[in-house]
């Protein structure tokens, strides 16, 4: 039993005739009868009941119908990941990608990359780091950025890409703004803006606001960065943030913290998942360019 007969005892089962299974298949009709025949012999078994020009399964024809399709299935879905691995030219990476590290991050590096793979699409989705490994767990996406890489990364793997440093976020006209570095203490005396629960930014404060008895004042929440900034600008609340995304604004100081916070990114993908060619080539690219 070979492909080559299931895939003409397939087409004659599903068109009931010989001479239109020969017509899809491209081939002579005596080929499509001769390799039916040789499968019936090998399994010993009659398939078909050739009547006049009537073609009708046999009991056993019926049974065997729905492996050989499945069968031929799985080769075609073989076929085709395989076409995927070899074909860069096509290929699509699939990201998501934290609000934060999307927007000051990644930028560059994805110019870097798409220039030098002009024909490898790139389809990014934004999203929280608690969303992003259910994205992946699910193969919503290839490939996710994800802050740390502990119990919660059970179901994935994860390699290094960088550490960033969490910074205090005020403005200028703030009164903390006088100040080299912050307390956690000092920070949670202040009304706050923050990313909305299920966040791991947010749920990382709330979590050091527990080890210190405080419960934080937050007066705003959005998960739109630029409003954020905006806040903190106008002296309204303050933040945290990676440094990153507010070391180079005119109008807003980044106090480090007198405990330093730093928050540890990781590449991750779905434990037991092939790569692609494509996926592999991006993933590739960012070790090179890690810090």
């Amino acid at each position: 039993m070979d492909l080559r007969q299931l895939r003409n005892f397939v087409m004659v089962a599903e068109h009931a005739s010989f001479t239109r299974a020969a017509k899809v298949l491209g081939v002579a009709q005596p080929a499509v009868s001769t390799a039916i025949k040789k499968l019936e012999k090998d399994l010993g078994l009659v398939l078909l009941h050739r009547q006049d020009k009537r073609v009708q399964l046999t009991a056993e024809g019926r049974e065997l119908l729905p492996h050989a399709q499945a069968i031929l299935q799985r080769v075609e879905q073989a076929t085709n990941a395989m076409a995927r691995l070899r074909d860069l030219d096509r290929g699509e990476v699939r990201i998501a990608l934290p609000g934060m590290i999307g927007s000051y991050y990644f930028p560059a590096l994805l110019m870097a990359f798409h220039h030098r793979y002009p024909d490898l699409k790139l389809s990014m989705v934004e999203a929280g780091t608690g969303e992003i490994r259910g994205m992946l767990e699910r193969d919503e996406v290839d490939i996710g950025i994800i802050a740390d890489s502990g119990e919660d990364s059970y179901g994935l793997e994860t390699v290094p890409l960088t550490r960033a440093e969490m910074v205090a976020a005020v403005g200028y006209e703030h009164p903390l703004s006088s100040e080299d570095e912050v307390s956690w203490e000092e920070f949670f005396k202040h009304e706050l803006v923050m990313f909305k629960r299920g966040y791991y930014h947010r749920e990382l404060v709330h979590e050091i606001a527990q080890t210190h008895g405080i419960t934080p004042e937050i007066a705003f929440e959005t998960n739109l960065i630029e409003l954020i900034r905006s806040i903190v600008r106008q002296g309204f609340a303050i933040t945290t943030v990676l440094k990153m995304v507010v070391e180079n604004d005119p109008e807003i100081k980044a106090l480090p913290f007198k405990e330093p916070m730093f928050m540890d990114l990781h590449i991750g993908w779905k434990s037991g998942r092939a790569l692609t060619q494509a996926d592999r080539t991006f993933l590739d690219f960012l070790l090179e360019q890690k810090d």
